[in-house]
Order: structure tokens, then C-alpha cells, then sequence
């Protein structure tokens, strides 16, 4: 007996079934006089082989065969024929469905190959007596009717297949972008605690100490820290804001090269110099690039600040009509923890960039010093330069 778990019993279904099938049954024993009467006997294999569909769901096997059986009894004991075929076309519709076409397709095939015996052969020794051998052409209708069932039964079992696949499809769509806004956050947060936590870190140290020796230098330090920690919680809640309520605009706009001075200005706080040198037709970017190539020199710049001795970094944006190239250098030496690629950090900035088709590669230079560099690609902007002079 195979077991298939389900939720609620079908009891209306059942209930119809039994009733169709007592009262059908009754109606055509009264036009096949030539058959046995029904008795308590036939009534009882009626009610037992419609009532097992209760079960159907949850032992789609043992149903199956169970009011195949009944049938097959009901039959070879010369009761009228009726919709004493229905309990057992549903039992193995329902196996089939459920997955065991080839339980199904046994109980069928031994209720047809009974229904032959009895018909053909055991009719002599069976009731009625007196009775004739049947048509072979009535053999032709069953096996059509049951290829009719199995076919049916098929196309269902097939059709809940795909819709089941369709779902787990489905569901696993919705999980993965749930995971990549996961992600996103996740990334979009680091950065800017990572840079926020670093410069108020160094000004701290610095404010601590200059305190006694130089108050006005510490006032400055602590003023830094401030602005560092107010720009830090706006993206914050700019970034949770998003999380509440993902189909909602942000209040602001996502930050871009545009803010590329203020960034500057942060480090030189936190005592880096920073050179920036632009190369090409500046144009405007995508949101998605803009923010991906400003978290890239956000991500370095605290780099630097965090573990290079140097007190200078060089940036270089290269545009160019597809893409935008990004290189920033520092003299090093690293100094507390290793500069390179193993922090979550450049682990960021790789996923930034391939999320936009683009490259990351960071590593020491040859001559010293650390060096990052990217490349960023982005439709070609109608309205650039380069763009109008083609037009024109």
C-alpha cells in the first residue's frame, strides 16, 4: 500500500459518487432484465467501491485496485452494468496523478481482462444462468474507454507536473532576488560604514591626541568626526528606507561621481591627499555605473586610509563613449593589516562590477604602493558629445 500524504478527506466528492452510483445502478437494473437483480450484495460492492475514493488521496494504489476489484466482483456475479465503472475510472485517474501510472494501468488492465474471462469464458459457470457469450465489439468500447481514462488521467498528471515545476521555478526566482537584495544591502551598508567608521576612526586617534597640545586641531578632528557620522546615518536610513519598502523611490538620490569633492575632502580630514585627474569627454552616467564607480573609489580611499603609510593617492577617471575606466594608487608601504584582496571590501567592489558587465583588479605594484583599477561599461549616452558630433 502506498501511503500519499494529503490534506482534508473528500467527503462531498464521495458522498456524490456513492449516491450517483446507488441510484445509477438502480435505474439500469430496471432496463437489463436479463441481468441479476440488485441485492444487498451488489448494493454493499456499490458503497464499498465508491466509498474507497475517500482514501484516494492518501492511498492512491490500494485505491486503485480496490475498486477495480469491486468492480471486477460486481460483474462476474451477472449485476447489471452502470456507473459501477465510475468509482474505479476516478481511483485510478487520482493514482495516476499522483504518480503511479504503472499501479494505475495493472488495476485497469485487471479489471478489463476480468470483464473478458467473465464474458467469454466463466460466463457457463457464472450468474445469470442461461447466459449468452458477449459481443467482442462490447470488449472494443471498454478498452476505449479505458485508454480514454488513461489518457486523461496522463495529460493531467503531465499538466501538474509542469505546474509544479512552474512554482518551484517560481519560488526559486523570488529567493534569488530576494538574496541579491540581500546582497545589495549588505554591500551598500559595508561600504558606507567602512568608510564612515575609518575616518572617524583616524580623527578620533588624531582628536585624542591633540587635545592638550593643540585644542583648535582636536575642535576640527571632532567637527569631522561629526559630519562624517551624520552623511554615514542619512545613507543608512537611506539604505533602510529602501529595505521597508522596496517598490517605494528613495527620498534621496543614490550617491554618484558627482559627490566625488566631498569624498575628497573626507579623506583629506582624516590626513589624505588626494589628486584627481579626469581623462576624456566627461558625460553623464547611469545611476548603476554612477553609484558603482563612486563605492569603488569610496572602497579604495578607505583602503588607503586603513592600511597604507602613504599619505597620498592618485585617482584617474578615464571616460570613454562605453565605459568608464577607474584607477587608484597609492606609494604604500601597508602598515596594520594586509591591503590586499581578501576583505569583504574588494570582495564588494568585484560584485559591483560584474553586476555591470565590468572588471576589478587590485593588487601591489611593481615599484610599491597598492593599485586599483576598474572598468565600469555603460550604454553609450545619446545625448553626449561624442553622440551630437555623429549626428551632425
Amino acid at each position: 500500500m502506498t501511503r500519499q500524504t494529503g490534506g482534508r478527506l473528500p467527503w462531498v466528492s464521495t458522498l456524490l459518487v456513492i449516491a450517483f452510483v446507488q441510484m445509477g445502478s438502480g435505474f439500469a437494473a430496471g432496463e437489463q432484465i436479463d441481468r441479476e437483480q440488485l441485492d444487498v450484495f451488489a448494493r454493499l460492492l456499490l458503497f464499498v467501491g465508491a466509498a474507497l475514493l475517500l482514501l484516494r488521496h492518501r492511498y492512491p494504489v490500494f485505491v486503485a485496485f480496490g475498486t477495480s476489484a469491486a468492480a471486477m466482483v460486481y460483474l462476474g456475479a451477472g449485476y447489471p452494468y452502470g456507473p459501477v465503472f465510475i468509482p474505479a475510472a476516478m481511483g485510478c485517474f487520482a493514482a495516476i496523478v499522483a504518480g503511479h501510472r504503472r499501479a494505475a494501468w495493472w488495476a485497469l488492465g485487471m479489471l478489463w481482462v476480468g470483464h473478458v474471462l467473465s464474458s467469454h469464458w466463466l460466463y457457463r459457470w457464472l450468474p445469470p444462468g442461461g447466459d449468452e457469450p458477449a459481443p467482442w465489439g462490447q470488449e472494443l468500447v471498454v478498452a476505449a474507454w479505458v485508454v480514454a481514462i488513461l489518457a486523461a488521467s496522463e495529460l493531467v498528471r503531465v499538466r501538474r507536473e509542469q505546474w509544479a515545476r512552474e512554482r518551484v521555478e517560481r519560488q526559486a526566482a523570488e529567493k534569488r532576488r530576494a538574496d541579491e537584495e540581500r546582497l545589495r544591502i549588505a554591500r551598500e551598508l559595508h561600504d558606507v560604514l567602512a568608510h564612515s567608521i575609518s575616518v572617524i576612526n583616524v580623527q578620533a586617534g588624531m582628536g585624542l591626541a591633540l587635545l592638550d597640545a593643540d585644542p583648535e586641531q582636536a575642535r576640527s578632528a571632532l567637527t569631522t568626526i561629526k559630519a562624517a557620522s551624520k552623511e554615514a546615518l542619512g545613507e543608512v536610513r537611506q539604505v533602510l528606507d529602501t529595505l521597508r519598502a522596496p517598490g517605494d523611490a528613495p527620498r534621496s538620490p543614490a550617491p554618484g561621481l558627482d559627490r566625488l569633492p566631498e569624498l575628497v575632502e573626507q579623506a583629506s580630514g582624516a590626513g589624505l591627499t588626494v589628486e584627481v585627474v579626469t581623462e576624456g569627454v566627461r558625460s553623464d552616467l547611469p545611476p548603476g555605473a554612477d553609484l558603482a564607480a563612486f563605492r569603488v573609489v569610496q572602497e579604495a580611499l578607505t583602503n588607503v586610509v586603513r592600511h597604507s603609510g602613504s599619505r597620498t593617492a592618485r585617482v584617474r577617471l578615464g571616460y570613454a563613449p562605453d565605459r568608464l575606466d577607474l584607477r587608484i594608487d597609492d606609494d604604500g608601504p601597508a602598515t596594520g593589516g594586509a591591503a590586499g584582496g581578501s576583505g569583504n571590501g574588494l570582495v564588494g567592489m568585484r560584485e559591483r562590477a560584474a553586476a555591470l558587465g565590468g572588471t576589478i583588479e587590485a593588487g601591489p605594484r611593481p615599484d610599491g604602493g597598492f593599485r586599483v583599477e576598474a572598468t565600469l561599461p555603460f550604454p553609450a549616452a545619446r545625448n553626449s558629445p561624442d553622440a551630437q558630433k555623429e549626428k551632425s
